[in-house]
Formats: C-alpha cells, structure tokens, sequence
C-alpha cells in the first residue's frame, strides 16, 4: 500500500522573537496542496513574496541556516523544518511577518505542538522519497567533519559530536526511523559555549536571546563577579555554574542533548533536499556549513536520478538499430562467445547507447552460480567496454583496421544483479573530447530504470 502526501487541516499560529532580530513575530501555519512542498511566504512585504524551502536557496550557515531569493531572507529555519519534516508533513505555507523564524525555546518542541493542534491529515498524491542506491560522502578535514549517506529501507540517522573539552566531550545520539523524532529529539535545545554567547553579545548579534534558549556550557573558570554581570544582562536574579559544567538556566532533558539537538538541525537542513530520505546517514562534528553542503551532494545526486530517468524514456528499444550485431562484427574484433553488444541503439559524437539481451543459453551462466545464475561483473564490464569501443571506433574511417583497449577502469559500482532474461541497457558518455586516440568515457548500465553498474573507463584505439 503506498504511502500518502500529509498537509494540516487547519491553520495555526506561533508566536515569539527572533533570535538575532530580536523582533517580535508571528508565524502561521497554513494547508498546502499536493507537491507544493514547504514555502514561507513575507507577508510584510510589498507583494508577499513567497520563497521555496530549497536547497539552492541557501545563503548563509553562520548563525543557523538562511535561504534567500531575490533579496528577500527567511533565517534560521532549521528547527521549524525539523518539525515539519519530523511529523512526516509534506506541504504547508508558512506565513512569517518577520524575516527570522521565532527561536521559542530552541527546540523544535511548540512547533510540533502547534502542528499537531492544527491537526494532520493524507492527501490523494503518493509521497516521493529519495532512496540513496549508493553511498554519498562529505568531508571538512579543516573541522574535522564528516558525513555519510547509505543504502537503507528506511530513514535513519546517526550523530557524534566532540568539542574536545571537558564539559563537552564526545557525545553520540541516533533514531532507527522518522517517526521517533516527536518523542525524542524534538525537546532539545539549541546550545552555545559561554565564550560564544559573550562574543555575539558584545556585537549585539543575539538581540533576541535570553538563557530560556539555550544551554549554555561554562568550559573555563568564571568569577561571581561575570556570573552576576550576566544575571543582569538577561534579568535573572541570580546565575551560577552547576557541576555539569551549564549555567543554571535550564535543565538537561538528556545527558546527549547537545548530541540530540545537532541530529535535529541535520533533519532540519536536509529538508531543504525537497522530499524525505531512505537512507542512512551517518555525521561526525556536523554543523549548518556542512549539513548544507551535504544536503547540496544529495540533491545533485536526486537531479541526476531524474535526468537518467529522462534519458531511459527517450531510449526506444523497439526502434530499428542503428547497428544490428552482422554490423557490429564488422567494427568489433570480438567473436561469439565474447561478443557481448547485440545492438547500437543510438550514438553521437559524444555517447552511445548499447543493448545485451541476457539469456539462460550464455555460456557463462554453466559455472557461474549455475542454481542461481548472475551474469558476472567483469562481463557486464567487458559488455560497456565493447558498446564503448564502437564509439570510439566510429570516429576513424576504417574502424576494422584498428582495435580498442581499456587502459584503466574506476570507479566500478553493482547497484543490482543481471540475470536471465534482462535487457540490460549501456549508455556512454564522453569525459572529454577524444585525443591522440584516447578517450574517458563515464557508462551507466539499466535494467529498465534500474541501474545495475556503473563504471569510468579510459580507453586507447590503436592500428592493428
């Protein structure tokens, strides 16, 4: 049974001040329809500009995550998309008559309690997920970060963090499926080291912030006199350093709360991807710089799935060959039971498009798991190096004078077993324009839209 689009019923208001602001401000949830995704929209503005929670409009991670489209900015909105993205919510407006989301408690907690007022209900349209099929890496040597996504059924995500300091060591947090994000991340709070909070106070860059919205981490020796000049700073009576090493602003819901809070901004920044995950991503030291980053790897990776699902379409299986196999024995040197291209389906000066037919009569297929038959990798290699020698060869005008070798193979990846009975489909592209006789070529094979390898090959054509 498919799953379903979900929206609100009804709309719902939050309200609150801006963190960096300091502005008052409302914010109002309101249904969307099918495949309207999530959209803010400044309703005080001339116009009521509305801008796309899109990754491609992301600007700014310095202070948390900022998107922007023609000069108009909706900032730190990474704990109201963990929210949405948390209930598994896939279209909603979101009217704001400031330009920063409310940072209420920093959490994402009275965002989902205002979400669930307002009611959830499916829609008619089937829900898209993005499933990663293979794994997708970034790296910040510099801070040490690094992240990863992999192949899973469903949605998971693990987190560790180390600050290095004695308050703030290493800390792990995860959760094995979206739907525990309500009772378990969404009531951790943002939080701060003292020396940054003094800092963003000194430049009057947290006009907005009090000790209810943060957890603020003491890692050096502070004197009564500092702790009363920030009592009077943000109107507490008195403030002091508890054993754990935090200002006695406020009380760790969990002993990994900062670990939990830094796996909701991960969920919060990856909305901006456009449609939920299935996969597992795994983030050491994250942070908004990197979640963004990474978000960016994981949506460039979404555009190619579509512009490959594009390019099957138009691949027509049932048309007349360019070449037929008497044609292609006149290019290749390659002889039955070697001879692993059955047609050239289309090809210009920079790709080619191939065709096997898979069938239980390959010869192969007698000692190669011959009770569960799987046509093997070097040959499904052997078979997008041989679509790849003929265009390669068509570029010389007496292509049965010279012969094709692969100098070097990268990047090789099975997504899916070949077995009888597929029609395995090679489409090459060209790397770069071909030179002194060599060329780099990039293939992909599908068995209808699934991939089923991928590999970059450098090839060399010579005279016989």
């Amino acid at each position: 049974m498919s799953e379903k689009q979900k929206t609100i019923l009804s709309p719902v208001k939050v309200t609150g001040t801006g963190l960096h602001t300091g502005e008052d401000v409302s914010l109002i949830f309101k249904p969307a329809p099918e495949n309207y995704g999530y959209r803010f929209k400044r309703i005080d503005l001339k116009g009521q500009p509305v801008i796309k929670a899109d990754i491609d409009h992301a600007v700014d991670t310095s202070r948390g995550t900022s998107i922007e489209k023609n000069g108009i900015r909706i900032s730190t909105i990474e704990h109201v998309l963990a929210a949405l993205a948390g209930l598994s919510i896939d279209n909603i407006l979101i009217e704001l008559d400031s330009s920063e989301i409310p940072i209420l408690d920093g959490s994402s907690k009275f965002f989902i309690e205002a979400l669930q007022k307002a009611g959830i209900t499916e829609q008619n349209a089937e829900k898209k997920y993005f499933e990663i099929k293979t794994n997708i890496s970034y790296t910040d040597p510099k801070k040490e970060v690094e992240m990863l996504a992999l192949p899973a059924k469903n949605f998971k995500l693990s987190v560790m963090i180390d600050y290095k300091t004695k308050v703030l060591n290493t800390q792990n947090a995860s959760i094995e499926n979206i739907n525990e994000f309500q009772d378990k991340i969404a009531s951790c709070r943002t939080f701060v080291f003292l020396h940054e909070l003094e800092y963003l106070l000194k430049n009057n860059l947290i006009k907005g912030g009090d000790l209810n919205n943060a957890i603020v981490f003491v890692n050096r020796v502070i004197s009564q006199k500092e702790l009363d000049r920030l009592a009077k700073l943000f109107n507490k009576p008195k403030v002091k350093v508890l054993n754990e090493g935090i200002l006695n602003n406020v009380e760790l819901y969990y002993q990994n709360e900062p670990a939990r809070h830094k796996l909701l901004d991960i969920i919060g920044d990856l909305a901006l991807i456009g449609m939920p995950i299935k996969g597992h991503i795994i983030a050491k030291r994250p942070g908004h710089h990197s979640n963004i980053e990474f978000a960016k790897q994981i949506k460039q990776c979404i555009n190619n799935h579509k512009k490959e699902n594009k390019t099957l379409q138009m691949i027509d299986i049932n048309k007349p060959p360019l070449y037929d196999i008497n044609q292609i024995k006149k290019i290749l040197p390659h002889r039955p039971p070697f001879l692993f291209v059955d047609k050239i389906l289309e090809m210009s000066d920079k790709h080619v498009v191939g065709l096997k037919n898979v069938t239980m009569n390959e010869p192969f297929f007698v000692g190669h798991f011959p009770d569960e038959p799987v046509m093997p990798g070097v040959l499904q290699i052997e078979a997008m190096a041989q679509t790849g020698g003929i265009l390669v060869l068509s570029t010389v005008p007496d292509p049965e004078n010279y012969i094709t070798y692969f100098l070097k193979i990268n990047n090789v990846r099975f997504r899916n077993k070949v077995v009888p009975g597929d029609t395995v489909i090679f489409k090459l592209d060209l790397l770069s324009p071909i030179r002194r006789g060599l060329c780099t070529m990039k293939g992909v094979a599908y068995v209808g839209n699934k991939v089923v390898m991928e590999a970059e090959m450098l090839a060399q054509i010579k005279k016989k």
